[in-house]
Formats: C-alpha cells, structure tokens, sequence
C-alpha cells in the first residue's frame, strides 16, 4: 500500500514524533509498503519530495520546500492556489503526531475532510483523550477509578495565583502532580510537595497550555501500562511496568536518560492482570477509541488499589517505547502490529462510508 507518514507538528513533542516516525517509516517499508514521507514543521508548515524528516531533524534548514505558503510547491493535501497537483494518491495515512495540532483531533478532521483512510482515532476520541480534565469525566461516568484532582483554567491562574493556590490546598493534600490538560510525553509535567512548587509548577504548566490538571500523588506508586489494538472488539496486551530512574516518569526519563526500566510483563498476579486489561478496554470504548491507545494506570503497591491515569491515542512508536514492546512480548512483532494498524484504519473508513451524506424531505426539490 501507498503509506503517507506524517511527523513533526507544532506540539511539545516535535521531536518525539520524528524518533516514531523514523521506525514506523521503517518498519513499512520492510513489510512492503511504499512510504510518502510528509513533514510538519514548527510552524505548522506541511513539508514534501527530498527528505523532509532531514530537513526538520535540522533546525537551521527552515520550512524551505513547504506545502501551505505562496511559494509553488508540487502538491498540497487540499489544493489551493499556487499548487500544480493535488497530493499523490494514498491509500491510508498514518499519523505519527504526537500532542496538539495533530493527537488532538484537528489532523484527524482534516483527514476526514480530505476523506482519507487514517490510523488510529477519529476525531471524537483523539480530541476527548487528549484534553485530561474531559477525559477524566468520561471516565467518572464509566465507573473507572481515578485519583482525585482539580482543574485549573490559565486565565484564573494568571488572575489570582493565591487564589488558585489556596483552593487546590483545600481540595488535596501534598504531593501533587500538576499537569498541562493537553500535552503528552510529560512534557511541562511537575511534582510538588509545598506552596512553593505548586506555584511554580502550575506557573510551568501555564506557559503549555490553557487548562491544567492537578492531581493528588499515589503514595508507594508503581505504574503499569496497557496497549490496546482494535476497533469494535479491542484486545489488551500483557501489562508492563515502568520503573523510572528519575524520581518520576517524566520527558527525561522517556527519551533522553538511560536509566528507566521497563518490565515486561509487569510482575503482576492473574487476578491484578486481568482487571488492568479489562479496565483499559472500558477505557478505550469510554472515550469511542479505535485503532490503537496506551492506557496508564498507578498501582498502590501497599494498598492494592489500581488508578486510571490517562489514555494516550498516538502512543511513542521508538524501539523502545511501551506500546509496541508491549505487543511484541504479547506475539505480535512491530511489523505486523503496523501491518494490524493499517488493517484497522482501513476498516474503520469503511464503516464510515456506510453513513449516508443525502437527505431530502419529500415532495422537496432541495437536494
């Protein structure tokens, strides 16, 4: 199949898109597919022909060769003026974006726009599990539990600091994660165990997005991971366990430092594993999921009780990223499991051909 990869993007997680891209480009081309390589750079200009993963893996060479601009180009995924063709028929898209503008729904609808096949969720799930403090909602009604946290809007932050201060005080007990509601890969993700951190925490978090999460730490916190493959009937992989060498999993631990460990599987009792798989599966349907997510949960190693932390729709696709690891020691190797993505994106827009476009009130000449 003809196979356009798109990376890069105006997130957080540029970089961490092109280290994904770079092994799921790979992994196609060794399973048989022809790959249409399309960059997007920082400043949200769509890059094609030569080798657009080179041009934005140098930060000196700029947006030359871009899509969207006045300069002519030689496709665009929705023609406009300056452009000689449309882009080059695909057969599906894979979108290895990470974070917003391209995780969080707004690629997705363009793709659906442009009715093109794509990997992963549609519009409805990726923008709902990329926005945390509605996706805990969804996951309230679903009746799966999760650690108990406050949602802090920018504005009321910048209005009154003590303020915001004070009420998350009230409502939680130190130490507390404060995370941006839309980002990933724990980028501008703090822990706090005083007024002092909290205030710089939530003042880091600000400068990410509009909307943050505070949540209450799991004391004696162990942090088991789950993937999820499919579209109406989801299947779980083995849990695994990540054992971060930092103090938490943050955006060094994941892609920068050697010392994290992952343990696969996780060293979990039957009893514990089924029900982490079960509950990512309720996860993945709360949100209307399809494709692909990773589901994280915080395991009290004391108490015993298991949190739902987040549901991730485009999860890291490096060599040593969770999701495809986990797969792997479940029996299916990285090629098949894009070889399956592939499959599922492709019967996922056929379902969605099935929706009639044409309605007509009868007896009316309006079409």
């Amino acid at each position: 199949m003809r196979v356009g990869v798109l990376f890069g993007g105006r997130s957080g997680e540029h970089e961490v898109s092109l280290n994904s891209a770079r092994n799921v480009m790979d992994a196609l081309q060794r399973a048989g597919h022809t790959v249409i390589p399309i960059g997007i750079g920082r400043s949200g200009r769509w890059l094609t022909g030569g080798d657009p993963m080179a041009r934005l893996s140098d930060r000196l060479a700029g947006d030359a060769g871009h899509v969207n601009g006045r300069e002519q180009t030689s496709w665009a995924l929705l023609p406009q003026a300056g452009t000689r063709e449309a882009l080059p028929e695909l057969d599906v898209v894979f979108p290895v974006l990470h974070g917003t503008y391209g995780e969080d729904g707004t690629v997705q609808g363009l793709l659906e726009m442009a009715n093109l096949p794509y990997v992963g969720c549609g519009v409805l799930a990726s923008a709902v599990a990329m926005d945390k403090l509605v996706a805990k909602q969804l996951f309230a009604q679903a009746g799966l539990v999760q650690v108990a946290y406050v949602g802090v809007r920018r504005r009321q932050w910048r209005a009154d600091p003590d303020a915001v201060v004070a009420t998350v005080e009230h409502a939680l007990d130190y130490p507390l994660f404060v995370k941006p509601a839309n980002l990933g890969s724990s980028v501008g993700v703090s822990k706090a165990g005083n007024r002092t951190e909290l205030a710089a925490a939530l003042g880091l978090a600000a400068t990410y997005d509009a909307k943050i999460v505070v949540e209450a730490a799991v004391p004696h916190a162990r942090e088991i991971e789950v993937s999820v493959l499919g579209n109406d009937d989801p299947q779980a992989s083995v849990p695994g366990e990540i054992v971060p060498g930092n103090e938490f999993y943050d955006y060094a631990a994941k892609y920068v430092n050697d010392n994290s460990r992952l343990i696969i599987p996780a060293a979990l009792d039957d009893a514990t594993t089924a029900y982490v798989q079960s509950m990512a599966v309720r996860a993945f349907q709360a949100v209307d999921a399809a494709g692909l997510a990773r589901v994280d949960f915080l395991l009290d190693d004391q108490s015993g009780e298991i949190y739902l932390n987040e549901l991730n729709t485009m999860p890291g696709f490096t060599r040593i990223s969770m999701y495809p690891k986990l797969w792997e020691a479940s029996g299916v190797s990285y090629p098949e499991l894009v070889d399956r993505l592939l499959t599922l994106a492709l019967e996922h827009y056929a379902e969605r051909q099935e929706n009639s476009t044409e309605f007509a009130l009868a007896g009316s000449n309006i079409e």
